[in-house]
């Protein structure tokens, strides 16, 4: 197929036998024109949105009166709110129930929800809402307002202790994986305690779980809160071969959000942005991120701003944000809080991706949380920082001062690698989507089998443990100084571990990192599956070391055998060198950890019997639980790459071909008027290029327009298939691939046909006007 111009005289082809244009003819030309003249007012919005970026100036934020130090938690009812206004009794109850884990008497509640009213009426809130994270991995709210009738005709403000702890939102139209009918809508919210009510604009919002009328969790809180429980309960009873006195173990989380920002008329120009959070076309610009001068650079004026206001609303909301700056890729940043309980941490970081979404608009920009919003450069990840603590003060993924201290921390460490060897499907499968996809494995995002790095100094530890045949205790320096020869330098203290970009889990001094979280999802995912696989291994492990000790070893002898055993068994999941090489990718399939990269498949995992397994046997989730939330994720796979196809589609169609079209009219124009005035030879000649551009044209929108309409048959096709799973592997084996196979030709296209009647942003507009 050749798309070459109609003519819009009277040419072969356009006039019939009675001399008149046919009206199919006529149809087609005004259709051509209509397109022609779009395609110049889009071309000329694009020069518009441009002109308009460039003039853009930061927006002026107000700096607080106060320190942030004063108005942090501002708009929270933290324990400084509840102290203030429940009495006494109610505050130690819900206190209890906060830090123990205590059983909440639904009598105080009435108490807490007019203690939790009256702060924030005073703060002007007229409405509330039950929050809770769905599987949509988005939050929901329904607002209600504080209006009851008072039997007189008026109304008065009311909200009780049942409105507080239950609310019934219709579950109808939340994904459920088939656990629910769409006419069986009744679903449960319930308040978590744990995590403080907060107030945005004029609304309570009170976190809570969201279950199904038959108690199946439709949420991430649910089965999160399940897992945290199982993991304190299991890392409780370990830790008393050290400490009889440890009575909680909380695990924590710091995660580190990495995001893009455009500029806002630069987005509305660009529909696959609008539609599907990532440019589906568009190629390189000469200068991406090669010159690694974005990374740490002084953060431009505008950007400054927005992150000055993030900041300020995120303490408000006691979200205790610490880190900003720029990221490897141009117009890429990152923000990072301390980090907290992995419960709040994760409340905090989907509340800070929906201030990043508010906040950004009031200064002209869109931020972009897809884990790879352009080809080419590094995606968006966000690493998620992941720790053990007890109640004692004692972090136990940290060397201690003793011999004593750092078998504890060695025997933690170590059971943390038994639980990544054995279920690094699972971990896989935690953090596995259709956007991650584009993410893994290049630009410095970790690859697509997990395993983990643990930096010279431990492996060395761990080599020597294996090797000994002693009960002898190794001695760890938590940090060692270096001294540079610089006077006016000071002793640096270095962290015993080096960083390793290329490694999904890696231990990085007192902490493990979880690199392959993507940026857009939701944390409790990857958290649910880490906290419930690391409970499962500590509770396997007291029970091999009691066996030891029942058969008459000592405690220590019978924790170092045990630990000794696994540094064996889980040596397949330690890998320090570069993840990105073709060796790694040989040498773990010989290890036999899970080098799956087709996302369906990776899912799978969850529904294996060992995952079922762990789920079960901590109290996690059920297997028919487990089917629901797969059958949610290959649907979620599905219909995202459906919506990418049929955006594709929609820009070919309504983009590409007719700027290529009109283009290619130009130059065949051009050559017919080269052949008008000079002699056959030198038109030729003259021409030459032009040709060579035509039949490129020609050809490369020929592949498009067959290989598009090819890909509509393909998602047809795949549409009438039933089965979640085998839908979402049609769309994974057949339309991703077509995607990428017709961008490959756009992007060819973007390189030769005129800038000036190109419409859409190019990769030089979107990232480096900011």
């Amino acid at each position: 197929m050749v798309f070459l111009p109609i003519s819009m005289g009277r040419g072969a082809g356009g006039i019939d036998k009675t001399g008149r244009i046919p009206l199919h003819k006529q149809i087609q030309k005004i259709s051509i024109i209509d397109k022609l003249k779009k395609d110049q007012i889009m071309s000329k919005l694009r020069f518009r949105v441009v002109e308009d970026a460039f003039k853009k100036k930061a927006v002026e934020v107000p700096t607080p009166k106060e320190r942030p130090s004063e108005y942090y938690g501002k708009y929270v009812f933290n324990r400084t709110k509840m102290f203030k206004y429940l009495p006494s009794k109610v505050y130690d109850k819900l206190i209890d129930a906060i830090d123990n884990g205590s059983p909440l008497d639904r009598t105080i509640a009435n108490e807490v929800a007019a203690g939790m009213k009256k702060w924030a009426v005073e703060m002007g809130v007229t409405h509330y809402t039950h929050w809770f994270h769905p599987l949509t991995e988005g939050t929901a709210e329904k607002h209600d307002a504080f209006i009851e009738h008072d039997g007189k005709g008026g109304m008065l403000e009311d909200f009780s202790g049942k409105l507080l702890v239950q609310q019934e939102p219709d579950a109808s139209s939340f994904p459920s994986g088939g656990i629910r009918n769409t006419f069986e809508a009744r679903g449960y919210s319930a308040w978590d305690p744990s995590s403080p009510a907060f107030i945005i604009d004029d609304t309570l919002c009170i976190p809570t779980i969201f279950i199904a009328y038959t108690g199946e969790s439709l949420d991430y809180k649910a089965p999160l809160l399940k897992a945290l429980h199982a993991v304190d309960k299991a890392a409780v009873e370990v830790c008393h071969y050290f400490n009889p006195e440890v009575k909680k173990v909380v695990a924590y989380l710091g995660w580190e959000q990495e995001y893009f920002l455009v500029d806002e008329g630069l987005y509305a120009a660009r529909p696959d942005l609008l539609l599907t959070g990532r440019t589906l076309m568009g190629h390189d610009s000469a200068k991406n991120q090669q010159l690694e001068d974005h990374y740490f650079a002084s953060i431009p004026t505008r950007v400054a701003a927005f992150m000055k206001e993030l900041e300020i609303e995120a303490w408000s909301l006691g979200i205790p944000v610490k880190t900003r700056h720029n990221e490897v890729a141009p117009n890429q940043f990152e923000l990072a809080p301390i980090f907290e309980e992995c419960n709040l941490a994760v409340d905090h970081n989907m509340l800070v991706m929906s201030l990043m979404r508010r906040v950004s608009r009031r200064h002209g920009f869109r931020v972009l949380l897809h884990e790879k919003p352009f080809k080419g450069i590094n995606g968006s990840g966000k690493h998620n920082n992941w720790s053990l603590g007890t109640d004692t003060g004692i972090l136990l993924m940290a060397p201690g001062k003793t011999a004593e201290d750092n078998l504890r921390f060695i025997t933690f460490v170590v059971n943390t690698l038994m639980a990544v060897y054995k279920h690094n499907g699972l971990l896989k499968a935690s953090i596995a989507s259709a956007n991650n996809a584009h993410r893994l494995g290049a630009n410095e995002a970790p690859p697509a089998i997990i395993s983990s790095f643990l930096g010279k100094q431990l492996t060395q530890v761990l080599e020597r443990i294996e090797k000994s045949t002693t009960d002898e205790l190794v001695t760890l320096s938590g940090k060692q100084g270096l001294k540079l020869a610089i006077p006016q330098i000071p002793e640096l203290l270095i962290d015993n571990t080096d960083r390793n970009r290329t490694s999904p889990f890696a231990f990085t001094g007192n902490r493990f990192e979880f690199r392959a979280v993507g940026s857009e999802a939701n944390c409790a995912s990857g958290m649910i599956a880490l906290n419930s696989a690391v409970a499962e291994q500590l509770i396997q492990f007291k029970k091999d070391v009691d066996a030891l000790i029942a058969k008459g070893e000592s405690k220590i002898s019978a924790i170092l055998e045990v630990v000794r055993n696994y540094i064996k068994i889980s040596k397949p999941i330690h890998f320090d060198g570069n993840g990105y090489s073709e060796e790694w990718k040989k040498e773990a399939e010989k290890r036999g950890l899970d080098c799956e990269t087709s996302v369906p498949i990776i899912i799978d995992s969850y529904l294996k019997p060992e995952t079922v397994s762990l789920f079960e046997s901590i109290g996690v989730m059920t297997k028919k639980e487990l089917e629901a939330r797969n059958e949610v994720k290959w649907e979620i796979y599905t219909k995202k790459i459906q919506i990418e196809s049929r955006v594709m589609g929609d820009l070919i169609l309504n983009h590409i071909i007719p700027i290529a079209t009109q283009y290619q009219t130009e130059l065949i124009d051009n050559v017919y008027k080269l052949k008008s005035l000079f002699p056959a030879d030198k038109a030729a000649k003259l021409s030459a290029q032009n040709l060579e551009l035509i039949e490129e044209i020609a050809n490369r929108t020929a592949y498009i327009k067959e290989h598009t309409d090819a890909m509509v048959e393909a998602r047809k096709s795949a549409n009438k298939i039933e089965n979640e799973r085998e839908k979402a592997l049609a769309y994974h084996d057949n339309i991703v691939p077509m995607l990428e196979e017709i961008r490959y030709h756009v992007d060819k296209l973007e390189l030769i046909v005129d800038n000036q009647i190109w419409t859409l942003p190019k990769y030089r507009e979107l990232l480096f006007i900011r």
